[in-house]
């Protein structure tokens, strides 16, 4: 069986668990077609090494993706053909960290609703200030809220249907608050926007699907208009760090409460769509100093207790 046989039965098989590997799939191909028109076997860590870094020019991050895409074909392999090589993790330096998040306070996420009601045209304003609210209020990625149609948010029942990552749909319970501003920007869009086409439950001035790069560019003029500047030395506060912010208020509310973070771990997980697991979710826990002293606070008086 040639291998270009078995990625392609691999693609499948992870599509039909919701997996699009649009790039992934299109360089697992590549690899294939290039070790079948070599005539080997299987993978090896040689091969899979010099087709990664094969585009000279591109940068490390860039290698580590396309190695990182063949070791995950390669597992998959590896249990059917005990011959084929895994390329090891550490095999190719990439990026080390993840670029920290910019956690918002409450004062300033009201500085920014507030810079976004200012919007000259009604529209945009309206629009703006209901998208920021939103994300602060549910820790919706930006891309799954614009991507909300009417019929995915129930006013009555307060619960919106959000299509995430790899199209896996998930309802989120909204607080009365926030189901309450939702009907608000509703009637108001109704009235500025009549008659449109759009099954988009937001809506631009033309009665169209915003788009996340004109959100992501008014969000930089909030930014100045809030007073909110960049940390030395950090790159620009984003609209999806309201996301970040969601969660991480979330975690130190439930360790000031003295719930079991642990045991709740999966259920916010769920909420913010992390599909892979709690594992994701984890990586908020080094957010911000705060965050870390209360779990490191939990840790050792489990330490003293036990």
């Amino acid at each position: 069986m040639s291998i270009r046989t078995q990625v392609e039965a691999y693609l499948a098989m992870r599509r039909a668990l919701g997996y699009q590997l649009r790039a992934e799939g299109r360089m697992l191909l590549d690899f294939a077609d290039r070790l079948d028109a070599a005539g080997q076997p299987t993978i090896t860590v040689s091969a899979a090494l010099a087709w990664a870094i094969e585009p000279r020019n591109a940068a490390p991050a860039h290698w580590c993706r396309r190695l990182g895409v063949v070791r995950g074909f390669a597992r998959h392999l590896h249990t059917l053909d005990p011959d084929c090589q895994v390329p090891p993790a550490d095999l190719l330096a990439g990026p080390t960290h993840r670029p920290t998040p910019y956690i918002y306070t409450e004062q300033e996420i009201s500085a920014l609703v507030h810079a976004a009601q200012t919007i000259a045209a009604p529209m945009p304003a309206a629009t703006c200030h209901a998208v920021i609210s939103l994300i602060a209020a549910s820790g919706l990625r930006l891309g799954e809220t614009l991507a909300l149609d009417r019929g995915d948010v129930d006013l009555d029942a307060g619960i919106l249907t959000v299509v995430g990552k790899n199209q896996h749909t998930r309802l989120i319970p909204l607080h009365p608050s926030t189901t309450q501003m939702l009907g608000r920007y509703a009637e108001r869009r109704d009235r500025l926007c009549p008659a449109t086409g759009s099954a988009s439950f937001f809506l631009t001035t033309r009665g169209h699907r915003p788009q996340p790069s004109s959100l992501q560019h008014t969000f930089a003029k909030l930014l100045v208009l809030a007073e909110i500047p960049t940390p030395p030395g950090r790159r620009r506060p984003r609209i999806h760090d309201l996301r970040h912010s969601f969660a991480v208020n979330t975690l130190i509310d439930w360790y000031r409460s003295g719930a079991d973070v642990a045991a709740r771990m999966p259920i916010l997980s769920t909420y913010l769509g992390h599909s892979g697991g709690p594992e994701a979710t984890y990586w908020y826990l080094q957010a911000t100093p705060e965050l870390l002293a209360l779990a490191a606070e939990r840790l050792e008086h489990h330490r003293r207790t036990s």
